[in-house]
C-alpha cells in the first residue's frame, strides 16, 4: 500500500486531508511540526510527502530542503495558502515536485497525489534497471588478499594480457573480471560473458563462434558467436574448465591466431578480443587426467589472479555483511536496518561455504525475517536454516 506523510501545523489541516486520502486506501502519516516530519523521514520509507509552506519554527521551505538531503527521490507537494503563490514556485525550483493551493479541492489533490506516485515508481524502477545494466558492483574489503587483487587489477586491466581467475563458488570471480574490463582500454566495448558449463557441449562451438544458416538443423538463421559480439572488448569465459576438449582446441586456436570460422562457414573472420576466464577447478590436475589443453592453460593465464575464500577473510564480513544490508534495502523499498554488535560476530563464527554469494543470501533474509536491528539471536535462527 502507498504511504503518505502529511506535514502541517494545523490539525483540522491534517485530519481533513488523512480523511481524504485513507477513503482513497492509501496509507497516511502525519507530522505537526517540520522538524517532527524530517525525524519521521529518517525512520520511514514514504512514497509521497505532502507539506504545508507556512509552520512556525521551520518553514516549509526549509523542510523541503531537509527532506530532499535525506530522501532526494521522495516526492514532496507543497500546500500554499493564497498568500504564499510566489513561495509555492520557489519551492518548485527547489526540487518540490508540485503545489496545491488552499482550500484544498478533492479532484487537484488526489489527481496531484497519483501522479507523484507515478514518478516515485519510475524513479524507483529506473534506479534498479540502471543499477542492474550498467553498475559494476564494488568490490567490497580491507583484508590483505583483496587489497592485493585490487592493486592487481589496477596493474594488469590496462594491458590486453590474459588473465586466469581462480577461486571456489561464489567468491566473486566474475566481479574482478568485470573490473579488468571496466578500467581497461576496452572499457567502451562489449563485455560478454560465456558460462562454458551451463552450456551443453554439442553448442558450444556455435555459442562461442557462431553458425551459419542451414548448419546444423535448428540454425534457421546466421548467427555470430561470442567471439565476434566481444570484437574490441572482453569475452569472459566462465569455469573454462568444463569446457570440452574439441571446443578448448578452437580457443586455443582464435586465441593464437586472433581469428575465427562460424559452424557451417568457410570464411576466416579477424577479432580483436580479450580474453578473460575463470575456473573453481585446479586446472593443472584436469591436464594430468587429460580434461583440459596444457598448451590452452599457458595461452589463458599469463596472469593469474585467485579469489579467497569468505572464510579466509573474515575480517571483511562485517563490510560485507552491511554493504548487503544497504543495497537490499533499498532495492525491496525497505527502511536501512541494522546489525548488533553480537550479530555480527555471529556472521563471523559461520563456515561460509557458499562464500560471499551465500552471504548476501542470507542478509536478505534476514531483512525479510527479522525486525529493524537485527540479533545475534537472530543469526542463530535464520542464517543456517538447514543445520538446525
Amino acid at each position: 500500500m502507498e504511504k503518505i506523510l502529511i506535514i502541517d501545523d494545523e490539525k483540522s489541516i491534517r485530519n481533513s486531508i488523512r480523511e481524504i486520502l485513507e477513503y482513497e486506501k492509501f496509507e497516511v502519516d502525519d507530522a505537526e511540526s517540520g522538524m517532527q516530519g524530517i525525524e519521521k523521514i529518517k525512520n520511514e520509507k514514504y512514497d509521497v510527502v505532502l507539506c504545508d509552506i507556512k509552520m512556525q519554527k521551520m518553514d516549509g521551505i526549509e523542510t523541503l530542503e531537509n527532506i530532499i538531503k535525506i530522501s532526494p527521490d521522495t516526492p514532496v507537494i507543497m500546500i500554499s495558502g493564497h498568500g504564499n503563490i510566489e513561495t509555492a514556485v520557489e519551492s518548485i525550483k527547489k526540487g518540490a515536485y508540485d503545489f496545491i493551493q488552499k482550500p484544498i479541492d478533492l479532484n487537484r489533490l488526489l489527481i496531484t497525489v497519483r501522479n507523484a506516485f507515478d514518478k516515485s515508481t519510475l524513479i524507483s524502477e529506473t534506479r534498479v534497471l540502471k543499477k542492474k545494466v550498467y553498475q559494476t558492483g564494488e568490490i567490497i574489503g580491507k583484508s590483505p588478499a583483496i587489497a592485493k587483487i585490487l592493486e592487481m587489477i589496477d596493474k594488469v586491466a590496462p594491458t590486453d594480457a590474459r588473465v586466469l581467475i581462480t577461486g571456489d563458488n561464489g567468491t566473486g570471480k566474475e566481479l574482478v573480471a568485470r573490473w579488468l574490463h571496466e578500467k581497461s582500454n576496452r572499457a567502451n566495448g562489449q563485455f560478454v560473458e560465456v558460462n562454458c558449463a551451463a552450456i551443453p557441449s554439442e553448442l558450444i562451438e556455435s555459442e562461442l563462434f557462431g553458425h551459419e544458416k542451414g548448419s546444423f538443423t535448428s540454425a534457421i538463421k546466421q548467427r555470430k558467436g561470442n567471439f565476434e559480439q566481444a570484437d574490441n572488448g572482453t569475452l569472459f569465459l566462465d569455469e573454462i574448465g568444463d569446457m570440452s576438449l574439441s571446443a578448448q582446441s578452437k580457443v586455443l586456436r582464435a586465441l593464437q591466431e586472433n581469428k575465427i570460422m562460424r559452424v557451417g562457414g568457410e570464411k576466416e573472420i579477424t577479432v580483436d578480443v580479450r580474453v578473460i576466464a575463470a575456473t573453481n577447478k585446479n586446472l593443472k590436475e584436469e591436464i594430468e587426467k587429460k580434461n583440459f589443453r596444457e598448451d590452452l592453460y599457458h595461452r589463458i593465464s599469463v596472469i593469474v589472479i585467485n579469489v579467497p575464500s569468505l572464510n579466509q577473510r573474515k575480517e571483511d564480513i562485517p563490510l560485507l555483511a552491511n554493504h548487503f544490508l544497504k543495497e537490499l534495502c533499498e532495492t525491496q523499498g525497505k527502511p536501512l536496518m541494522k546489525f548488533s554488535d553480537d550479530a555480527v560476530a555471529e556472521l563471523q563464527k559461520i563456515n561460509w561455504t557458499g562464500n560471499v554469494r551465500e552471504l548476501r543470501n542470507v542478509v536478505e533474509r534476514l531483512i525479510i525475517l527479522c525486525n529493524k536491528t537485527i540479533t545475534g539471536k537472530d543469526i542463530q535462527i535464520y542464517a543456517q536454516p538447514l543445520k538446525k
